[in-house]
């Protein structure tokens, strides 16, 4: 049996933003069988809950911004757990949380704390990483030092492959490296003009600087046009022991609406069989 796919929702922010239930109702058409949150919309656990019952998607899981987590730990955490989520990710770490800013250790014991939260609610806490968490920290990568030091029962991992590649790292192999501790992992893919990172990368995603990068130098694509090996990705995820593929473009490719995105990556999805 091929592994599930969901699509995480900031994909179609705008969309949800106009349209929740007609939004949903379009990544059901296209075939995922599941969601990641990115918010909420304004709805209640309860209310999300029984659309999603209404309209067919399981409600796979939901990144929380790190700071939102630990300003209400016990309600947000109980949130996800009442419409039915089976992780939380923290999707993003900013600059004042990673190594460079001085205190790292404080970010590791905040994250164990979630982590023995979720586990106590029954839920499983993943990190999701970007490109920066590749820098060596006392030789190995801040992810590696972050996954050595909180334990497999308190964090697992959602490994995203376009960023893995970013860093210059094997998706595969790296997803390989985490097997049993890889529920879900996150297919995305693109392309980077002679693979030099633009110096505004982050703009890209919505995240940081206020420059526009130009978008010949990279863009992120639906999964299968890109550079990706995703049928390699995919087999890796598989001996690794995952539950689900999530899909993620953080903005479409020039000329495709988030939409026409969505659909494509699923489209391409099912031709390998998912």
């Amino acid at each position: 049996m091929s592994l599930p796919v969901a699509i995480q929702l900031y994909t179609l922010r705008d969309e949800m933003e106009k349209d929740v239930k007609g939004t949903l109702q379009k990544v059901k058409e296209f075939g995922y069988d599941g969601v990641e949150f990115a918010g909420l919309y304004g709805y209640s656990a309860a209310e999300m809950k029984a659309l999603l019952e209404e309209i067919g998607l399981m409600p796979v899981s939901a990144h929380v911004a790190l700071k939102d987590i630990l300003a209400d730990m016990e309600n947000v955490i109980a949130t996800y757990k009442e419409i039915g989520c089976e992780y939380i990710a923290i999707p993003y770490l900013p600059g004042d949380r990673r190594p460079e800013a001085g205190d790292f250790d404080s970010t590791i014991a905040d994250i164990r704390k979630i982590g023995e939260e979720c586990k106590k609610q029954g839920i499983i806490l993943l990190y999701h990483n970007h490109d920066f968490e590749f820098a060596k920290l006392d030789d190995k990568y801040v992810l590696d030092v972050l996954y050595d030091s909180i334990p497999a029962d308190l964090l697992q991992t959602e490994i995203d492959v376009c960023w893995v590649n970013v860093a210059g790292v094997d998706p595969a192999e790296y997803v390989l490296k985490y097997t049993g501790r890889s529920p879900v992992v996150h297919l995305k893919d693109f392309v980077m003009k002679s693979r030099q990172k633009p110096a505004k990368l982050y703009e890209l995603i919505g995240i940081e600087d206020d420059e526009k990068t130009e978008e010949e130098d990279f863009s992120f694509m639906p999964v299968g046009y890109g550079v990706q090996d995703i049928p390699g990705i995919i087999n890796a995820a598989e001996k690794a022991g995952a539950k689900w593929l999530v899909v993620e473009q953080d903005r479409p490719a020039k000329n495709n609406t988030p939409l026409e995105s969505a659909k494509l990556s699923r489209d391409y999805l099912k031709t390998l069989g998912y």
